[in-house]
């Protein structure tokens, strides 16, 4: 009897032979991610590394009998494809992808790619290049489960993978669930209380739209986006010096809170003096783009630094709207997706015509007054005029019995409010803004050869990308046509990247995992359909609303989900990939410092104003070059929210480093969450930490033990702690109070680093004792999670 046993090539002819399955693999999906991965460095898109002259990106010209795409893949027919040969080859010259490239195929995705081409290698556009339609979800038979279209298309991948979604979570963790990510902040204790008594789907409704109008919203939603907007509170580079820019934080979050439509959100920050009378506050906006950073140092070429921001301001208009890494670009064309390199500098074309250039003074800027400014300056100026009015109308002379106010008095009156009007406009903060250069004045745009600012290459004129969306006219060429192309119904990725953000920052990842690239190198959505749908519902139903958009999602049965992880959810899901339960995960650096701040209640609610530097480890701004000097305040300032706190891009505040915040020296896209040891010392002993440990014993000092040690579980966590956990800490309490009775030194020395300097009488080792209980409730791994 002949053995049975067949080789790869045996198989393909077989295959050949006898027909295609009935589920043949999809270039986008299937074939495309081999194809990006292991050989579209030198089979791509990228003439200028091209090899063999073979492109595998899109389809060959049938006209062109010499192509080398023809012989490689021949439809329908595998065994006389060249690159199945070649993927197949044991002859280590002709294998592909070559042994030294770091690079090979496995047995399935060598089957993919046979497969594909028996099947007739049909190419298809990245799914992502294709402008959304709305989708309409299936209905799953006995579904239970769904509130809206969003469970639907969940529940329906759910049950192709074998899973059932999850129960509600319960009212306590539903409560500090959505108030953390609402608003980054926890519960009031009592309106846990009042919800767990009534938790029914009107009671959420009405908690979510008064989380929606909180002005902690804004704040919290600000400071995602300033990891995008690269904020900091200096230039960088080696001298890193200091920058008035904080008036543009504040732009971000007034816009948030006051939920303007992101289109314009888009506008105003890409172009906003660009607008026909523009306002003050529009004009500010577009110091998201002067956030680039800039030299200093003695000796550098203003021009190489000009350009260099320039082109930070190309690359990150691209990740932050459309999710693409365009800046591979810059010095050929992109090896991965559809971007040439004259398309780099054909758009680079539009951001080229500002005024700035790498001065020290920053300019161009202008004032931007707070609104309490504005009120001031405006009552002045009305009390000037008054003031100016009534001189007018008095006589030559003091003498005159009948004048009320001799105008001696009048003059002393108009010269006191015209130096308070003085002063107040010099206390105005000038914010770098962008300026577009005068006609005769305008610069020419050329391809920088290998990135070279030097080499100059072809001369280029404003274009956008070809392959993102068709655009009839783009009008002067100017920042304002950037801004209508990206959201444009054209465009196919603003929508689907700003709502995947969105949802990432209520789950801990996003449909698409890859936030930053949506390219052919990117994770594929786990849930396609449903991205289409938020990105279409975002876009035409709520009209570009971003607190629309955000209560849809929480609203959802999907987010309303318990986070315990069954069996199978465990086996089948172990990453909650397809949402079989509720999203937990760490809560980012600022927000585990804004939430120890408001559990002990020292956390300020002062919103807005320059930044501001609580306690940092002595010495970490010793340079040569900087005069700037960290100064620790010791009023409310010393405990305001994370994303008010001085950011310096060489030396950033050490303990949100460590909880994965960034430099802002570049955009920032997401933030990847670590796990490190110097975590949990910095929540031990870090001094906002240890501070926050001791106001929240002190809260309690007045309770008996057992009360008191509850209250404080509860304003950390909200739910009410179980006999087991009370007795833990009971047990916490009792050995650490021993301890200090027995040093009465150690207490103290703990009481003055948690600011307690005037403990009560001899209550001071309980004080302490309750101190180190309260810091560990603190640093729960349940505290710093979102639940």
């Amino acid at each position: 009897m002949r053995p049975i046993f067949y080789n790869c090539f045996s198989l393909l002819v077989v295959w050949s032979t006898h027909g295609v399955a009935d589920e043949s693999p999809r270039y986008s999906t299937d074939v495309r991610p081999i194809l990006a991965k292991n050989c579209f460095a030198c089979h791509g898109a990228d003439e200028g590394s091209r090899e063999a002259d073979l492109r595998l990106d899109m389809p060959a010209d049938p006209s062109d009998k010499d192509s080398a795409s023809l012989r490689a893949i021949v439809p329908e027919n595998p065994a006389d494809s060249e690159l199945v040969r070649r993927v197949l080859s044991n002859d280590a010259e002709l294998v592909m992808p070559p042994l030294d490239s770091g690079h090979a195929l496995t047995k399935e995705q060598i089957e993919t790619l046979r497969q594909w081409i028996a099947a007739g290698a049909k190419f298809e556009t990245h799914w992502s290049f294709v402008p959304p339609v709305r989708p309409s979800p299936a209905v799953v038979e006995n579904d239970k489960f769904s509130r809206s279209d969003i469970d639907r298309f969940v529940l329906q991948q759910l049950s192709r993978k074998g899973l059932t979604p999850s129960t509600q979570a319960d009212p306590y963790t539903l409560i500090r669930r959505v108030y953390l990510a609402l608003t980054g902040l926890p519960p009031p204790a009592e309106a846990a209380d009042a919800f767990a008594k009534n938790a029914t789907a009107e009671s959420y409704e009405s908690i979510v739209d008064e989380l929606l109008q909180s002005e902690n919203f804004g704040e919290h939603w600000a400071t995602i986006w300033l990891d995008l907007a690269r904020y900091a509170d200096t230039k960088g580079y080696e001298k890193d010096q200091p920058r008035n820019i904080w008036r543009y934080r504040d732009w971000v979050i007034d816009a948030f809170n006051s939920d303007m439509r992101f289109d314009q959100f888009t506008a105003e920050q890409i172009a906003g003096d660009l607008f026909e009378d523009a306002t003050t506050e529009q004009v500010l906006a577009t110091a998201f783009h002067r956030n680039t950073m800039t030299n200093d140092e003695g000796g550098t070429d203003n021009e190489e630094f000009r350009i260099a921001a320039v082109k930070d301001r190309v690359d990150t208009t691209i990740q932050v709207w459309m999710g693409l890494t365009m800046g591979c670009a810059k010095c050929h064309s992109h090896k991965y997706d559809p971007i040439s390199q004259h398309e780099y500098y054909r758009f680079m074309a539009f951001f080229n015509q500002t005024e700035d250039a790498d001065r020290p003074d920053d300019k161009p800027r202008i004032a931007t007054p707070t609104a309490e400014q504005k009120r001031k300056q405006i009552e002045l100026t009305a009390r000037l005029e008054q003031l100016r009015a009534a001189q007018k109308k008095q006589p030559a002379t003091d003498s005159d019995p009948d004048v009320s106010q001799p105008s001696s008095v009048l003059a002393k009156q108009i010269a006191d409010a015209q130096k308070t009007l003085e002063e107040l406009k010099t206390s105005i903060t000038e914010t770098p803004i962008m300026r577009e250069l005068p006609a005769d004045k305008r610069r020419t745009t050329v391809v920088h050869m290998r990135g070279n600012f030097l080499d100059h290459g072809d001369t280029v004129d404003a274009a956008f990308p070809t392959a993102f969306g068709a655009v009839a006219d783009i009008g002067t060429g100017s920042r304002l046509d950037v801004a209508t192309w990206l959201v444009s119904k054209n465009n196919p990725l603003t929508a689907r990247v700003t709502v995947n953000r969105i949802w990432s920052r209520f789950f801990g990842k996003g449909i698409v995992e890859t936030e930053e690239d949506f390219g052919t190198q990117g994770m594929p959505p786990s849930h396609p359909e449903l991205l289409d749908w938020l990105a279409v519902e975002f876009r035409d139903a709520h009209q570009w609303s971003l607190k629309q958009l955000c209560k849809t999602i929480v609203m959802s049965a999907t987010y309303q989900q318990s986070a315990a992880v069954s069996d199978a959810s465990r086996k089948l899901d172990r990453l909650n990939r397809w949402l079989s339960r509720g999203p937990r995960f760490r809560l980012s650096a600022e927000g585990v410092r804004d939430q120890a701040l408001a559990v002990s209640g020292l956390l300020s609610g002062k919103i807005g104003g320059p930044s501001v530097m609580p306690p940092q480890p002595d010495g970490l701004w010793r340079t040569t070059y900087s005069k700037l000097k960290w100064q620790t305040p010791t009023g409310e300032d010393r405990y305001r929210r994370g994303l008010y706190t001085f950011l310096r891009r060489t030396s950033p505040y050490p303990s949100m480093i460590t909880f994965d915040s960034t430099s802002r020296e570049v955009c920032q896209i997401r933030r990847i969450r670590t796990n490190t040891p110097l975590q949990a010392l910095v929540t031990l002993n870090d001094p906002v930490y240890v501070e926050a440990a001791g106001a929240l014993a002190k809260t309690v000092m007045a309770a008996e033990t057992s009360a008191g040690l509850s209250e404080m579980f509860r304003r950390a966590l909200i739910r009410p702690v179980s006999t087991d956990e009370l007795s833990e800490l009971s047990n916490l309490f009792d050995e650490t109070l021993a301890e200090f009775q027995a040093s009465p030194a150690a207490a103290a020395e703990l009481l003055h680093a948690a600011g307690l300097n005037n403990p009560l009488g001899n209550q001071s080792t309980r004080l302490a004792a309750l101190t180190v209980v309260a810091g560990v409730v603190l640093n729960l791994d349940e505290t710093l999670m979102r639940p």
